[in-house]
């Protein structure tokens, strides 16, 4: 298990905030690399089957990246002319990738979130703030994987008394889709009410209701955090002073290689891989631990 993800649901909360954000906002090449850097990185490190999901992004990237200079003629740098008479400019091409990477990085970083923040995490952050929303917010993270696997439970079902996917005739195996994506979601929609059920019966939202809960902060929940906050802010406070700016159109333009704006890039890089030197750090303690047995 990810040791970042054993952390107190609000130093992993205020993490994603700030690092889903900083990928939506900040398109600087360095900031988008250093982001792109860490989201990849630690979702290989803590999911051993995310490999598969890499040729996603791939194909993701190079949609963007070819989709973008197609509409976007802006720039001074003309390469050549489209049929149409639309120029293609090198600006449009660089800004298509770095829309590419943006994309990738942020689906990135939202698959690591929803591996992270459970369904009982964001009941505990929201449970007493905003009962009915943290209710649906973990309901629906919760939705799809299980939606998934019991698409896949009434699949095998129905192929096991000859009402499968891929048998019988084009006409049958249509009837026979749409017959299992009926009971999946007939299930899900039960299942949705019954939820909804047993939490009103249990008095879940009533003022002054105790909740039992795994989570304490700790001495090293506070340390982290206190790293987040940190390098998360000082990287905010340089992105609204203009430390890391760039622009794209219509020709390239950054600031200056400041001793300011190079301890913001470093304040950036830190935190955007701060997740995989927590996990770098507890496997070299654990393993030190090993040798002393």
């Amino acid at each position: 298990m990810s040791e970042f993800k054993r952390l107190h649901p609000l130093v992993n909360m205020i993490y994603f905030i700030f690092a889903i954000g900083f990928s939506c906002v900040l398109l600087n090449p360095f900031c988008l690399a250093s982001s792109l850097i860490g989201s990849i990185a630690f979702m290989l490190f803590t999911e051993s089957n995310s490999k598969k999901n890499i040729l996603y992004f791939i194909a993701v990237f190079i949609f963007a990246a070819l989709f973008n200079p197609l509409f976007n003629h802006r720039g001074l740098t003309i390469i050549t002319y489209f049929p149409s008479g639309n120029p293609l400019t090198v600006e449009s091409i660089v800004y298509g990738l770095a829309s590419g990477a943006m994309l990738v990085t942020v689906i990135a970083w939202f698959y690591c979130f929803s591996k992270v923040m459970t369904s009982d995490k964001f009941i505990y952050l929201f449970g007493k703030i905003a009962p009915s929303l943290s209710l649906i917010l973990s309901m629906t993270l919760r939705f799809v994987p299980r939606f998934i696997s019991e698409l896949k439970k009434v699949s095998v079902a129905q192929k096991g008394i000859g009402n499968g996917i891929g048998q019988g005739k084009l006409t049958d195996r249509i009837k026979n889709g749409l017959s299992v994506l009926s009971i999946t979601v007939t299930w899900a929609l039960e299942n949705a009410v019954e939820t909804s059920d047993s939490m009103k019966a249990r008095g879940y939202g009533l003022p002054g209701r105790s909740a039992f809960s795994i989570f304490k902060f700790t001495k090293k929940d506070g340390l982290y955090l206190f790293f987040e906050l940190l390098f998360g802010t000082y990287a905010l406070v340089g992105g609204i002073n203009g430390a890391i700016s760039f622009e794209y159109f219509p020709s390239y333009k950054m600031a200056g290689l400041a001793p300011y704006t190079i301890s913001v890039y470093a304040a950036y890089f830190i935190f955007m891989v701060l997740p995989i030197i927590i996990e770098i750090t507890e496997v070299i303690k654990w393993n030190a631990l090993k040798s002393k047995i």
